[in-house]
């Protein structure tokens, strides 16, 4: 692929020598780059990230930048690459996941894996979550090595596998067992947003904290019989009961450093009668009505609030005339950073008030409970900076993701970590975002986001 020559701009002291690229051109490689790893089927499950892995491997082999892949299955690789800096600062860390949720190909109307240009969108599974991502970064270190760019801190590159509940293959194993390979002062990867109106970004969500899945199961064993012969101990009725239970349960309002903020600044660019009302959560006597409110109108932000507890799957009997022996109930716990997981069980089983409910943890996949990312790192200034100019006008807030990412397990390791992404209509957020029936992203929305990730990379890596 020809090579677009990039003119180095010498700034004023004290400012990074940023190249500068002229966007236009490197549009068809962008295009190119994103399609083709969309064009990869990596399905979890199985997932066969490798293809991915490999894909990337030939690009970085032919432009000379240093790659390795480390795998502890061979066929869910995860590929590392580094651009050398002076050393003068820690590392910076731009990761994507390269697998993807399945499809119901009923549900499309067009190839989920075939990259789709239509309507001035990319449609596949994958081009919101997280190929968008991985092409995203996977430009940054091309541009970064034709520019030449003097770095005062390695630039490292991570895709990595099984984001989509099987972290085990992926993050889990590159920070448990080659943690060296990633280790950085920062990490840039999915979890954030941008909100597009009438053509227009008008807010740019940093994701700095999220919540903790715990997955969780509600037991109940009672004795088997003929369904003619009503037992008290039916498994099925006391089950009931205790999911009814749970899930009229409000766990308590608690705000961290990232909701409180969040609400601040949402609060200062809203209309008088919402702005009152995300004011009006630290007022004790309004906030039970305005928690109300939100768990209706406003679910997503009624979840920023608390640990909240869902039940998504009941399980009993198999036949109308047999009362079953064991019935269970699957709760979606997402628990608040800092949540006591032991009190919360303990109050969990009060609010149940039955002893032959048990409430039982599931064991193992669980992402780790790190500290929230600050709010005063060269990081965060530096994209709130981007944001500026890239989208004036634009209001940047942190986000607490009511999901999950891969930032966890580097939160816990101690790398501050913030989560972007690209511009998006409510409607495509809402219809054809990350994991919905058909999925899609807006080219222009792409070209954007590469251009954000370039220049928040580049604002903390290149030389001074």
């Amino acid at each position: 692929m020809k090579k677009i020559a990039l003119m180095v701009v010498l700034a004023a002291a004290g400012q990074a020598q940023v190249p500068a690229v002229k966007w236009e051109q490197q549009k068809s490689e962008i295009l190119q780059r994103h399609r083709a790893l969309v064009q990869i089927d990596t399905s979890n499950p199985p997932g066969n990230e490798t293809k991915a892995a490999e894909y990337l491997k030939t690009v970085f082999d032919a432009e000379g930048i240093p790659a390795q892949t480390f795998a502890l299955d061979a066929t869910r690789a995860n590929i590392v690459a580094r651009l050398k800096g002076s050393g003068s600062k820690r590392p910076i860390l731009i990761l994507a996941h390269t697998d993807v949720v399945g499809v119901q190909r009923a549900k499309w109307l067009v190839d989920p894996f075939g990259a789709v240009l239509q309507d001035g969108y990319i449609w596949g599974r994958g081009s919101v979550d997280d190929k968008d991502k991985v092409a995203a970064n996977l430009m940054v270190m091309l541009l970064l090595k034709r520019s030449g760019a003097r770095l005062d801190r390695d630039v490292i590159f991570l895709a990595e596998s099984g984001e989509e509940g099987t972290t085990g293959p992926g993050i889990d194993f590159m920070a448990n067992q080659h943690f060296d390979e990633i280790n950085a002062e920062f990490a840039l990867t999915e979890g954030g947003s941008a909100t597009l109106e009438n053509g227009r970004v008008t807010v740019v969500q940093i994701q700095t904290t999220e919540k903790v899945p715990r997955e969780t199961h509600l037991v109940v064993r009672g004795t088997s019989g003929h369904g003619s012969v009503p037992r008290v101990d039916n498994a099925l009725i006391h089950l009931s009961a205790a999911v009814a239970k749970v899930g009229a349960w409000e766990t308590p309002m608690r705000l961290n450093d990232t909701t409180r903020t969040y609400f601040e600044k949402l609060a200062a660019i809203s209309p008088p009668e919402k702005a009152a009302r995300y004011n009006g959560l630290l007022d004790p006597k309004r906030a039970p009505a305005i928690q109300r409110y939100l768990a209706v109108n406003e679910p997503q932000r009624y979840s920023m609030l608390r640990t909240s507890i869902v039940p998504t799957i009941l399980k009993a009997g198999f036949r109308v005339n047999v009362i079953p022996s064991e019935a269970e109930a699957t709760l979606d716990v997402r628990a608040l950073p800092d949540e006591d997981m032991d009190k919360l069980f303990a109050e969990m089983q009060k609010v149940i008030g039955d002893p032959a409910v048990k409430i039982e943890r599931t064991p193992g996949n669980e992402r780790p409970a790190g500290a929230p990312s600050r709010l005063d790192t060269e990081m965060y200034r530096v994209l709130e900076q981007v944001t500026k100019r890239m989208f004036p006008g634009a209001t940047v807030l942190p986000e607490m993701s009511t999901g999950a990412t891969d930032m966890a397990q580097l939160r816990a390791k101690g790398i501050q970590c913030y989560g972007i992404g690209p511009a998006r209509t409510d409607e495509d957020a809402t219809n054809y975002g990350a994991h919905s029936d058909v999925e899609r992203l807006m080219e222009s929305s792409l070209y954007k986001f590469v251009e954000f990730t370039w220049n928040a990379v580049t604002e903390v890596a290149v030389a001074k």
